[in-house]
């Protein structure tokens, strides 16, 4: 078996204002946010009924990734998808919960 497979996630020092809003501009990246404040950690990319293609749906996590605002572990061959609420709180406080809110 070989190594395992990991995705690249930025720290909370390289997380920006700019690209966590860009991130958040889009209803259906703010659907994923909201799905992952509501439920467990560690929902499979398949979990989430989103209204566009496959392609279209790993695009809007790979945003939400990128931007720091998820994390996405490898598990077998499903990705697990959590949200950074604790480092996002630290780097931003309030912001997601304003964010949640106005949902």
């Amino acid at each position: 078996m070989g190594p395992a497979r990991s995705l690249e996630h930025p720290t909370p020092e390289q997380m920006s204002l700019d690209s966590i809003l860009s991130a958040l501009a889009d209803p259906v990246r703010r659907t994923i946010v909201a799905q992952l404040a509501g439920g467990h950690d560690d929902q499979a990319c398949i979990a989430f009924a989103l209204p566009v293609s496959k392609s279209t749906s790993t695009h809007h996590f790979r945003v939400l990734r990128e931007a720091g605002i998820i994390s996405q572990q490898y598990r077998g061959t499903s990705i697990l998808n959590g949200l950074r609420t604790e480092e996002l709180n630290l780097r931003f406080p309030g912001l997601l919960d304003a964010v949640l809110a106005a949902n």
